[in-house]
């Protein structure tokens, strides 16, 4: 990203949404964001498209169904200053990492958005069906 910080304004401001203030924090959101973004996030956590699988020693890990695959998402990288969060699609590596165009990408939005809601689709997933689901996204 290339404002520090940023991505701590915007998990500030999805974690203050709820359903009484449920307009206000999207007219925030549309401060930080394109309707473009802002919108197709929404879409994919009413689609139910955002996938938490939590692993036994208590870990998470997310995956976003989009349109044309299956993307996995890191929302809170909390190693690096410059870059809050991560996801494997196109746009992420376009938009956010060489163009710096854009805060992050739908499915990192849509991932804050269903973890505040509480609409990710959750499964329990052991170590070895998580190592086989995360390397098959870098074949």
């Amino acid at each position: 990203m290339s404002t520090p910080g940023l991505g701590h304004v915007v998990q500030a401001v999805v974690s203050s949404i709820d359903e009484d203030n449920l307009e206000e924090g999207i007219d925030k959101l549309r401060a930080l964001f394109p309707d473009t973004t802002l919108l197709a996030a929404l879409d994919l956590v009413d689609r139910e498209s955002v996938l938490k699988f939590r692993t036994p020693w208590g870990g998470c890990h997310y995956e976003v169904l989009g349109s044309t695959a299956t993307y996995s998402v890191f929302p809170r990288l909390g190693w690096s200053p410059d870059m809050s969060c991560y996801c494997t699609c196109p746009a992420f590596a376009f938009a956010v990492l060489m163009s710096e165009s854009h805060l992050m990408c739908k499915h990192v939005l849509a991932v804050h958005l269903a973890e505040q809601f509480s609409k990710c689709v959750e499964h329990s997933i052991d170590d070895n069906d998580l190592l086989a689901r995360l390397t098959s996204r870098v074949q």
